[in-house]
């Protein structure tokens, strides 16, 4: 906590970032879909993060951004488990991913 305190101090309170953004890994491709894993490395570690895609008729790309708090410790095995989490994914939410979140809705009217 000490450390933290002080390190805001020197860093004029800024917020440290995470680990810069990988490179994104090559799509798989999983029943229509691309899957794109781009995990976020933070110490030595990588975190499960990337995109699922969706390719139109009208050459418009559907994106969802797919996060976990996963951590892995290599590269290779964080790409491979966000396939496998991804795919699961989609065979459970399918297209209902790319719908408007509810959430975003309420918080707009309570807004206005």
């Amino acid at each position: 906590m000490l450390k933290k305190w002080l390190c805001g101090l020197i860093n004029g309170g800024r917020q440290e970032q995470s680990g810069p953004a990988t490179a994104e890994a090559e799509p798989v491709e999983y029943k229509g879909y691309l899957l794109v894993s781009q995990p976020d490395e933070q110490g030595g570690q990588y975190r499960i993060s990337g995109w699922i895609r969706k390719p139109q008729a009208d050459g418009e790309m559907l994106e969802h951004r797919f996060e976990r708090s996963d951590m892995l410790p290599g590269r290779e095995a964080c790409d491979a488990t966000m396939v496998a989490k991804a795919q699961r994914y989609i065979d459970e939410v399918g297209e209902e991913m790319f719908d408007p979140d509810p959430r975003q809705g309420r918080s707009q009217a309570s807004a206005e």
